[in-house]
């Protein structure tokens, strides 16, 4: 234990008995009144200030007002006796001072008179604040457990009347505080993540059962002044599987399962459980996807591309379409991720080729994915087809997609180069959406760049979307690559892709995607300002 040091009072036995239930670097004791009491041990190691000089403190001085609402709940979910913690916080430090972490671990003792005794130790880092996207979920659990040594549980935690709740807080107040509520019942307080609406999963220890978390939870809403929430949990171990791959497969399982029933169901007994049921889901899908390609239930769409030299249709590209479902990408991610995504491609090819048959004068742009480029069977594929298909050179055109990222850019280009050759141009899509993009355009030869839609928007505010189009069109000029401009809503944000040299525009000003192609395009934007074809045109498809 550590001896006392310097005006401080040797602790009296209760308060060596609070310090006592951890090891750690620093003790401070918090009153009731929310300032520290006492402290000893390595404050300047922990919180950069020497332990004599924390007396006092209010225990908001101390930490990361990030971190401020984890902390209340802490200190508001502990009953006389009980334990929270250890969570990973961090510390408040001088402006531009490199960040500093500590782990936080805290009791409540009935015969210190409402004091909690906090034992604090250094630590390397934290996890997110706030509240975690799925995916950032996904990746931190399957973390945690690889370098786990205790048994940890998924929980799910559902604030039943949350969104309709009576509070004085602001959204974004009350937001930060369920976030925080959430974080201090967590394995090291890390974040939670939203599964649904006031649904909630996190990652925990399983050493007590989840009514002991739920009270809690209930408890540090109920001292906040939120009213008419009623609070439910369901968990499961994360035991049965070790392979990190197979571990992330078998909690995006469980995710999905509470999003679409929500707490109704059983949960998987575990791991193990949830990634067999997902192997079983997934090849029921699989199977699906197959018989969709192979039975083509899919349509084609297509919207139009324009010149901006003279306001005539360029060509059309194509779109997939499933049932009545939305967008068509998570069906397309699916495809990929069970190596479908090269028989969809050339059934989507196929259909195109049979659209340019039926009208002679249609050119049109079919999207393929990364993975199928790379591909020699897909090449061989296409190539068959053109031969085949004599007319359909300088009519097809092929947009490089950038939903699976090209792992050999070399075969890329060799293909790409292959496509080129046999009549065909070939588009990069979406630039400056991926971080391969730069290295896209430097080692493979194109035709045709579009430029992601998000500087399209702001182009005509100026500032540095103006600049990025404005020198990515003069490098493309000096690449003769021609650039294509997406997202195009409206005449200012046409003239602004027009003052900035970019060749062709798509987007709703021109016409949202059809099932069949439109063939006044040119007209219209011709006539934009005369006669107001367009608008009106606008105006119905949207």
């Amino acid at each position: 234990m550590f001896a006392a040091r310097g005006t401080f009072a040797l602790p009296t036995p209760h308060r060596f008995l609070g310090f006592g239930f951890a090891a750690a670097d620093l003790l401070v004791e918090i009153k009731a009144d929310g300032c520290v009491s006492f402290a000893l041990g390595a404050g300047e190691a922990v919180l950069g200030a020497k332990d004599q000089s924390l007396s006092g403190k209010p225990w908001q001085s101390l930490f990361h007002p990030e971190d401020h609402p984890m902390v209340e709940a802490v200190f508001r979910g502990l009953g006389d006796g009980t334990r929270a913690g250890p969570v990973v916080l961090g510390v408040a430090s001088p402006s531009g001072a490199p960040p500093r972490y500590a782990s936080l671990t805290a009791i409540r003792l009935p015969q210190n008179k409402g004091a909690i005794s906090c034992a604090l130790s250094r630590a390397s880092s934290r996890g997110a604040s706030g509240l975690q996207t799925r995916e950032q979920f996904e990746s931190r659990a399957t973390e945690l457990l690889a370098g786990s040594t205790e048994a940890l549980e998924l929980a799910f935690i559902e604030f039943n009347g949350l969104s309709q709740c009576k509070t004085t807080q602001d959204p974004a107040a009350l937001e930060a505080l369920v976030a925080g509520a959430l974080r201090a019942q967590a394995y090291q307080g890390e974040a939670a993540t939203p599964v649904g609406p006031d649904r909630y999963a996190l990652v925990r220890g399983s050493d007590e059962p989840t009514e002991a978390m739920t009270g809690r939870l209930a408890r540090v809403l109920t001292d906040a002044g939120v009213e008419g929430v009623t609070t439910g949990a369901a968990s499961m171990p994360l035991s049965g599987v070790e392979r990190p791959k197979q571990v992330a497969q078998a909690l995006r399982y469980a995710l999905n399962m509470v999003l679409e029933n929500g707490l109704s169901r059983a949960l998987p007994g575990d791991l193990s459980d949830a990634l067999d049921r997902a192997m079983r889901a997934t090849l029921s899908k699989a199977g699906q996807l197959g018989a969709a390609i192979r039975h083509r239930r899919f349509t084609l769409a297509y919207q139009p591309v324009v010149s901006l030299r003279d306001g005539s249709l360029h060509h059309h590209e194509v779109l997939v379409r499933f049932g009545s479902e939305g967008s068509p990408f998570p069906t397309i991610r699916m495809a990929e991720e069970m190596d479908l995504i090269e028989p969809l491609d050339l059934a989507i090819l196929d259909e195109t080729m049979l659209a340019l048959q039926r009208d002679p004068a249609l050119k049109l742009a079919v999207n393929v994915s990364g993975r199928s480029l790379t591909s020699e069977s897909y090449l061989t594929g296409v190539m068959r087809m053109l031969r085949e298909r004599p007319w359909a050179r300088g009519r097809l055109m092929f947009e490089l997609t950038e939903s699976a990222a090209v792992e050999d850019l070399v075969v890329a280009d060799r293909h790409i180069q292959a496509l080129r050759t046999g009549g065909c141009e070939v588009c990069l899509d979406d630039f400056g959406a991926g971080a391969a993009s730069l290295a896209y355009l430097q080692q493979l030869t194109l035709d045709v760049l579009k430029i992601d839609g998000r500087y399209i928007r702001d182009l005509q505010h100026g500032g540095r979307e103006a600049t990025f189009v404005k020198h990515l069109v003069n490098m493309c000029s000096e690449l003769n690559v021609r650039t294509l401009a997406e997202m195009v809503e409206t005449p200012e944000a046409e003239d602004a892709v027009r003052r900035a040299g970019v060749d062709y525009a798509q987007g709703w000003l021109y016409g949202r995607a059809r099932e069949t192609p439109a063939d006044d395009t040119g007209v219209a934007a011709r006539g934009r300002a005369r006669t107001g074809a367009l608008a009106i045109r606008s105006a119905l498809d949207r």
